[in-house]
């Protein structure tokens, strides 16, 4: 089955922010996660068991996953270094 991404507004600006090579690697990952939203390497965060993590790199995606309506929200998204200072 196929998810649909949906980024929230502050996700949005986060993304357009990147530069594009990242931003192309982050699509690249946005399209995995329509596929399979539980990819392996996919952790569940600390704290949150509604939120997941991925890493590209030095970047991360941090999301939800509505199974039933079939959504993967993405709530953020960024440098390792301050991704979580975020949430």
């Amino acid at each position: 089955m196929t998810y649909k991404a949906i980024l929230k507004p502050h996700a949005e600006k986060q993304f357009a922010r990147l530069p594009k090579d990242i931003q192309k690697r982050l699509f690249a990952a946005f399209l995995i996660l329509v596929d399979n939203p539980r990819p392996y390497g996919s952790i569940k965060l600390q704290g949150n068991t509604d939120y997941n993590r991925v890493r590209v790199g030095d970047y991360r995606i941090v999301y939800a996953i509505d199974d039933q309506e079939l959504k993967v929200l993405v709530l953020s998204l960024g440098h390792r270094s301050d991704i979580y200072d975020k949430l």
